[in-house]
């Protein structure tokens, strides 16, 4: 696939879309099975495995770590030897990107190493992002970290369970990383939370993730992603259309909710077939399926009346200040927005072509504001909305825009 130019003019759709769209695998679900993969006895075959930014950066740290890996991009699969807990080489240089489940997950897992000498580093957007938290309760396992925030070294001492105190309120994956890693600590390890943690159905996730590898699979499916869904869930109310999401099955993805929050916009679902009524606002708490709250902030100035978006005070240290940054957009194209630390109220105004979307090195940007413009305002087929930097998509989703395109050629 070519990169992506710097800036893309986002082509409407002059007709009702129509087709199926094969969702990639789940990034949540991909990277947190390599994790357990390589901590398993065994050798696993991930099967539907995403391959994007996030996950390749994860592969490419656990090869640093001494794993065998083999991937095979076009069949979708990622194979890896189990080492049961061991963590083979002594001391290596770790990137993260702006990777937030690599950053994390890889943090606590080389803490199994007793004499680990870890080298961490990532995005300049890595090093505004919470880790601080995670240190200091891998610290008072023994471990010891020359800083609170990337970059970072981290020399190991191994995992020796008991008690550890965790304020995971920033972020759930903290907490996750621990509870992946907690199962080969010499003595039991119990994580005890100051607060609750950030999104607390990524939890769940992991807790049934570990009781599923705890059975040594040496095949495992990764489920369509869900987050990646809310694009072409939206993308029916926006065009007036319908599509077949044919793996949009998955049962681990707290993100699957946002299904019934577009169901009150006015999506119709039959199966796995989505379809488009009245476009109605809504009031919704994103609180727990935050990941696809800037999906229904972009499509807001569709619908019927003032949307009104809460609990996403904590997507303000994700890739960026999410919450800032859709403000600030939402009104370069004409919307009223009212703005709070925990919410986003939009009023519909009639929408202001010509608009240039900052993406800010943030995937969830540019795939919403992509669905927003795919809405023929000017009806007659022209751009309307720019996207800037549509490469970075690449971090969970690299052939979004191509299937975007595909998808409107095929409806045309």
């Amino acid at each position: 696939m070519p990169p992506y130019p710097p800036t893309l003019a986002i082509q409407p759709f002059t007709k009702p879309v129509r087709g199926s769209v094969t969702l990639p695998g789940s990034k949540s679900i991909t990277n947190r099975a390599l994790i357990l993969a390589a901590l398993g006895k065994k050798t696993v075959t991930l099967h539907g495995a995403l391959f994007s930014r996030d996950s390749r950066l994860m592969v490419a740290a656990l090869r640093a770590l001494g794993f065998l890996i083999v991937d095979d991009e076009k069949a979708l699969t990622i194979t890896i030897a189990g080492r049961g807990g061991e963590i083979p080489v002594r001391e290596a240089k770790l990137e993260v990107g702006n990777a937030g489940t690599a950053a994390r997950f890889l943090t606590a897992f080389v803490c199994l190493r007793p004499d680990g000498v870890y080298h961490f580093d990532g995005d300049e957007a890595m090093r505004r992002r919470p880790i601080g938290a995670l240190l200091e309760a891998v610290e008072s396992q023994g471990a010891k970290a020359s800083a609170r925030s990337f970059p970072f070294t981290l020399k190991t001492a191994g995992l020796s369970g008991g008690n550890v105190e965790l304020d995971a309120s920033e972020s759930s994956q903290m907490l996750s990383a621990l509870l992946m890693i907690a199962p080969w600590a010499r003595q039991p390890l119990t994580v005890k939370l100051k607060g609750e943690a950030g999104s607390r159905p990524f939890v769940t996730m992991t807790e049934e993730m570990v009781r599923q590898f705890a059975a040594q699979p040496v095949d495992y499916a990764i489920e369509g992603d869900a987050s990646a869904a809310s694009y072409f869930l939206a993308l029916p109310l926006v065009t007036q259309g319908s599509l077949t999401l044919p793996n949009y099955t998955g049962t681990l993805q707290g993100d699957a909710r946002f299904l019934s929050v577009l169901q009150q916009v006015g999506l119709r679902s039959e199966g796995l077939n989505f379809s488009s009524g009245a476009r109605h606002a809504v009031t919704q708490n994103f609180r727990e399926f935050s990941d696809t709250f800037l999906t229904l902030a972009a499509l807001a100035p569709l619908l019927d009346g003032p949307t009104k978006i809460t609990g996403i005070a904590h997507t303000r240290k994700q890739e960026t200040d999410r919450v800032a940054g859709m403000a600030r957009e939402l009104k370069k194209l004409g919307q009223q927005v009212i703005e709070t630390e925990d919410s986003l109220e939009i009023h519909p105004r009639p929408l202001v072509p010509g608009g240039e979307i900052e993406t800010y090195h943030d995937h969830r940007f540019a795939m919403s504001f992509g669905v927003l413009g795919c809405h023929d305002l000017l009806k007659n087929g022209q751009p309307w909305l720019t996207i800037k930097d549509p490469g970075c998509c690449a971090k969970t989703f690299p052939a979004f825009f191509d299937l975007l395109a595909g998808l409107r050629a095929g409806s045309h």
